[in-house]
């Protein structure tokens, strides 16, 4: 007789799993393959099969692979920001202190040099999609709160060098781009480029090298 339980042996009915959760689970499939492979690695396929849902799927949620690939590059240029803010954060000094405001446009410099070393795939995903860097200082995060980007933490900083006495006003304007090449440049080299097999002490020689030319050259 039925008495409305399940048999043993039948296999209870899977959940639709709810679709704001497929698709935060395709874009964390798409930043681990990113990590460990590069923007290359980033196939809806296989974020599919990470997440357990069949491949159609997800195209209910990205018309294809490039629009998860630039969902994917935002995650990863996010995850860069956190790390320059979180050493940021550790920089102590009233802002304004010219000394506290060199540490703090060097601390950021450095932990943009060491992502770019730590996390190469991430590296390299986070600027493999191109993307318009506007004058705001900060980009809404997917979840609807604020986040800085790499962009605005080096504007911030040079604004505070400014009103620290350290770096002359007229010539702030446009600056953070010839910083920004100097440090994105021996990123490359040390992360994926030549560089990148150079023993740690060198690669810690070269990144004091690059920050101290460009303190030097903010006076």
């Amino acid at each position: 007789m039925d008495n409305g339980e399940a048999a043993p042996d039948q296999a209870p009915r899977s959940r639709r799993r709810p679709r704001g959760d497929v698709r935060a689970g395709l874009i964390a499939a798409g930043v681990e393959l990113a990590r460990s492979g590069g923007p290359e690695a980033v196939v809806l396929r296989e974020a599919t099969r990470i997440v357990g849902v069949v491949p159609n799927a997800a195209y209910r949620h990205f018309a294809d692979r490039d629009e998860l690939l630039a969902e994917v590059c935002t995650a990863a240029m996010n995850e860069l920001a956190d790390r320059m803010t979180a050493d940021l954060t550790r920089i102590r000094g009233k802002r304004g202190n010219p000394d506290a405001a060199r540490r703090r446009l060097g601390a950021i410099g450095s932990a943009y040099l060491r992502f770019a070393q730590e996390e190469p795939g991430l590296f390299a995903t986070a600027f493999a999609v191109p993307r318009r860097h506007s004058y705001a200082d900060r980009d809404g995060a997917t979840d609807g709160s604020i986040r800085s980007t790499p962009l605005g933490l080096l504007r911030a900083a040079l604004d505070e060098l400014v009103e620290a006495g350290v770096l002359d006003p007229q010539r702030r304007d446009g600056i953070e781009y010839p910083i920004w090449s100097a440090v994105h440049g021996t990123a490359e080299l040390t992360g994926q480029g030549p560089l990148r097999d150079a023993p740690d002490a060198e690669l810690r020689r070269i990144e004091a090298l690059t920050l101290t030319f460009i303190s030097n050259s903010l006076t």
